[in-house]
């Protein structure tokens, strides 16, 4: 298959636009879901542990970790990923511990946000970057 020059350009110019507009989509979907998990309300550091991995060999497949102690609802958001929403855990007044624990599939290197809204109906944020390698070669 042979292109001309202007076919060319049109697929540089092409993806050099998608480069720009793409990540700009996935932050407005993570920033709508903030909104409407926390109805606007203002966002503080607390009682909110996130563990993840600092490097994850495989992105398909990341561990992670919350402990909220107080809060009765955590919603984990992938920032990178095309839909964004991954869990909310949902914690009842006989709840013994306030921890949850899952795996997670994530699109390439990003940041994992976990909003917890607490019992006082406050809401406190924790985030940590995950760099995905390919095959362990870097992030």
């Amino acid at each position: 298959m042979t292109l001309s020059r202007r076919e060319t350009l049109a697929l540089g110019l092409g993806a050099f636009a998608a480069s720009f507009v793409l990540p700009r989509i996935a932050t407005a979907a993570t920033e709508d879901a903030i909104a409407a998990f926390t109805g606007g309300a203002e966002l503080g550091q607390g009682d909110l542990t996130l563990t993840a991995p600092e490097i994850a060999e495989n992105g398909n497949t990341v561990p992670i970790e919350i402990d909220a102690p107080g809060a009765e609802s955590v919603l984990i958001l992938a920032a990178g990923n095309p839909n964004p929403d991954v869990a909310t855990f949902n914690f009842g007044p006989m709840a013994g511990a306030h921890t949850a624990s899952t795996r997670i599939r994530l699109a390439g290197t990003q940041d994992v946000i976990a909003i917890a809204k607490m019992s006082d109906g406050s809401f406190v944020e924790a985030r940590q970057e995950v760099k995905v390698t390919i095959g362990g070669c870097g992030g």
